[in-house]
């Protein structure tokens, strides 16, 4: 049976590399498809006839599908008619467990396929098939059902067959029917294997859309409605989290119950008050928290458990009883900034190192290195506790980047408790034996670093991903609403932007974009919260997220589709309600070009010295506004000029500023803070050539390399004065602005290395020609290839430099003269 479908799902390869007569299925007869008929006219026949043979394929799979649900079916009328006897050999409970849903997939995929198979016999350009498929993915839902109960089912199945033999023999010898047109009329399969079939549908059936869609020009009516099955399809198969296969991850305890592993993952715990990597390992009825053992060269790897809570028992800890838990230990930010940076060196050691002719034992080493300096980011980063306590004893903190992946664990673990469970004690053997299970059962084999990824696997996209959240729809009442962002970067999620609070409303139109910076991202996740205004549970630990997840979900950030110019608007649907975006994404070697000045009126731009001498300052107005604003109200904000400001009202300021608009003052008032703060980084990221100069650059760079600290002031301050004017005295006014910014750091967070972080790159990064002169970009992950480390050590040392006045630098003379 198996062989037979896969010969259907193989249909299009066998008619690509076979040259041979084609046959079409039809209603009982072979209809050949001639020669002339293979040789494809232009485009749209070509198009028109592999779509024909997709759909050809399909089709034929879709007939075997349907034997075997009718297969299933079979047995479940006499064993419903058998229930009503004195005899029963199942009851009906049991029955409508086991077959739960097959009949209403069944009739959902018979008409389907009746429907379908006209349109395949009298094929042309005419034809549309995509509302046939738009039909069928609205139906998922029984899907969603099926899965649900799925392992509910095969456990049922299960214990029937051990108590009767009558149904062990149904049950092993399932009588399928074969194709109209196949040799064999009937085969026989398990039903276990059979109820497995929808849940392997599902993803056949998205593959199938991906192919048509190859084949549909986008002005084909077949092509939005195809689009949107993909869609709904590809959102079905994340929520339910690719149900595992069970015949893969049960163990059996020695009471010969069976133990299901439902979700594995690395998480960090605090334990001893220090960070530790665990792996987390759900059962059914039980949460165990292990550890990799260290093992001899050649020996398997073990865990060894540390600690395990049966669901039974487990409660997820309020903040009301935080006091009892271990206290959170944070790195400084700009340590861990420090070590994306040096990660990032190393991923473009290893690019250059691999094009060496005898760079490979060099690969090796820096590959090492890597994934040591990886997993310390992956120890330390984390931050959103997750805290779990034993109703019989201890509680325990596990820390995560993500409240979306926090959320899923959460929602894994209530799942498994509203069935009837019960406390159990597992003797050592017992826990010895489930521990030893968990190197065979796991589902995560590696901590998600990049250096356990293939060389084959794709990088993921670096530069700036654009999104507008517009709204969101399916609210069952009003209430106060907001949306967070967050995308993957160095083996895990982060938090990177947040829609405003839509106050009391079923349906918010937040219409806010965000420019989001990507470091090798793949997923973009949006998750849709309801506020707290509870004020009880307000002012606890700076990470903790007291607001209700409404829903969540979550897309993959194809590079073909969110790499042109246009918006790509999409629909991410979440517990009924569905959130409306777009995005567009600018790559990083694109972002980081400084275009040459073509503008001369506004100040987005336009070279420095033509906007002072225009406006007669010595410090253009744009520079001033902002940082007086920021230093009014901005100053204790937390994560000043780190937090993304709403796009939408950087650019509306972009253009008062540029327009000269009467109202600016009133503008900048009214703004939010976050996007004042980012219309000043904007300006200096678009000036034509850096606020320090592509002349000096160089100098900068060799300067901040020296090591005698007497010759390095000497030719730091020289290059301060080489600077032009009205370069030198922006840069001087920025500078007091943010030495004044950090005096505030234990309340904004953004230390003098923060604030270097930040604008360091935005300052020296040089202009497109000058980088050209430099070393050329091999990889699309050479994130920091513009010396960014040193970009943020040249800020840090005027940062960290005693008061510098313009006068008094004019003035002094250097013991030596470094040349420029």
């Amino acid at each position: 049976m198996e062989e037979e479908e896969e010969e259907a799902l193989g249909y299009l390869d066998k008619v690509l590399e076979e040259e041979e007569e084609v046959f079409e299925y039809g209603d009982g007869e072979l209809e050949p498809i001639t020669p002339m008929h293979k040789q494809f006219k232009g485009d749209i026949e070509k198009g028109l006839e592999m779509k024909k043979l997709v759909l050809s394929g399909f089709l034929a799979s879709e007939e075997i599908y349907i034997n075997q649900l009718e297969a299933l079916l079979l047995p479940m009328r006499p064993l419903k008619a058998a229930a009503t006897t004195s005899q029963p050999v199942l009851t009906m409970q049991q029955i409508e467990t086991i077959f739960y849903k097959i009949q209403d997939i069944f009739e959902i995929h018979k008409e389907f396929y009746d429907t379908l198979l006209p349109s395949i016999q009298h094929w042309d350009e005419k034809v549309t098939v995509g509302h046939l498929f738009q039909k069928l993915a609205s139906q998922l839902g029984v899907y969603k059902a099926f899965v649900d109960n799925y392992k509910n089912a095969l456990e049922t199945a299960e214990k029937c067959s051990q108590a009767n033999n009558q149904f062990q023999k149904i049950s092993e010898t399932v009588r399928v029917k074969g194709p109209k047109d196949s040799k064999d009329c009937t085969t026989t399969s398990s039903m276990e294997a059979l109820l497995y079939k929808p849940i392997d549908r599902v993803t056949r059936s998205t593959l199938v859309l991906h192919d048509l869609l190859k084949h549909t020009s986008k002005d084909h009516p077949d092509f939005p409605l195809l689009q949107d099955a993909l869609r709904i399809s590809q959102n079905f198969l994340s929520s339910i989290n690719e149900e595992i296969d069970p015949r893969r991850t049960a163990v059996t305890t020695p009471k010969g119950e069976t133990r299901q592993l439902v979700k594995d993952g690395f998480l960090v715990e605090v334990s001893e008050s220090s960070r530790k990597l665990r792996h987390v390992f759900l059962f059914t009825d039980l949460l165990l928290c292990a550890k990799m053992k260290k093992t001899a060269v050649g020996r398997h790897q073990q865990y060894e458990c540390k600690w395990y809570i049966p669901l039974a028992d487990l409660t997820f800890q309020t903040l009301d009883d935080s006091d009892s838990c271990p206290s959170i230990q944070a790195l400084p930010e700009h340590e861990i900034e420090e070590m994306k940076i040096k990660i990032s060196v190393l991923k473009n050691e290893i690019q250059k190192e691999k094009k060496a002719p005898k760079g490979q034992s060099r690969v090796e080493r820096l590959r090492k290195k890597m994934n040591e300096q990886e997993s310390w980011l992956l120890l330390h980063s984390p931050t959103i506790p997750f805290r779990i306590l034993n109703k019989h004893g201890k509680s325990y903190l596990f820390l995560l980047s993500s409240d979306y992946e926090r959320s899923e664990w959460k929602e894994s673990i209530q799942k498994l408790q509203k069935k009837d469970l019960q406390s159990c004690v597992l003797s050592s053997v017992e826990l010895q034996v489930l521990t030893s299970s968990c190197f065979k059962l796991r589902t995560v084999h590696n901590i998600p670093v990049t250096s356990n990824k293939d060389d084959e696997e794709t990088p993921g996209l670096y530069g700036f991903l654009h999104v507008i959240v517009h709204s969101a729809t399916g609210f069952k009442e009003s209430t106060n609403l907001y949306c967070t962002l967050e995308v993957d970067s160095f083996g895990y999620f982060v938090s990177k932007a947040k829609t405003r609070v839509f106050r009391d409303t079923a349906v918010p139109q937040w219409n806010e974009e965000f420019e989001i910076e990507l470091e090798g991202s793949q997923y973009l996740r949006i998750l849709c919260y309801e506020t707290c205004y509870d004020k009880s549970m307000l002012n606890k630990d700076n990470n903790e997220i007291v607001d209700k997840i409404m829903g969540k979900g979550q897309v993959q950030l194809d590079p073909q589709t969110v790499q042109s110019k246009n918006w790509h608007m999409d629909v991410i649907e979440m517990n009924g309600i569905k959130v409306e975006f777009s995005m567009k994404f600018t790559s990083r070697d694109l972002s980081l070009k400084r275009t040459p000045s073509k503008k001369q009126s506004g100040v987005f731009g336009v070279k420095i010295n033509v906007v002072t001498k225009r406006e007669r300052s010595k410090v253009p107005y744009i520079v001033r506004q902002c940082i007086e604003e920021v230093e009014k109200r901005g100053i204790d904000e937390v994560g000043i000029y780190r937090i993304s400001g709403v796009a939408t009202d950087i650019q509306a300021l972009k253009l008062a500023f540029d327009t000269n608009t009467k109202d600016i003052l009133m503008m900048l008032s009214d703004m939010d803070i976050n996007a004042i703060a980012g219309t000043l980084k904007l300006y200096f990221r678009e000036l034509p050539e850096p606020l320090l100069t592509d002349r000096l650059y160089p100098a900068f760079m060799e300067g901040i390399a020296l090591s005698d600290p007497a010759a390095k002031e000497n030719c730091m301050m020289h290059l301060l004065r080489s600077l032009p004017d009205p370069n030198l005295m922006t840069f001087l006014t920025l500078l007091e602005h943010l030495k004044r910014v950090a005096e505030k750091e234990p309340i904004n967070k953004m230390s003098l290395h923060n604030l270097a972080t930040v604008f360091g790159p935005t300052l020296l990064r040089p202009s497109e020609s000058e980088s050209a002169k430099g070393q050329h970009i091999t990889c699309a992950s050479d994130i920091w290839s513009h010396d960014v480390m040193a970009q943020v050590q040249v800020l840090l040392y005027y940062l960290q430099h005693p008061p510098i006045s313009f006068a008094q630098l004019k003035q002094n003379t250097l013991y030596f003269s470094t040349d420029v």
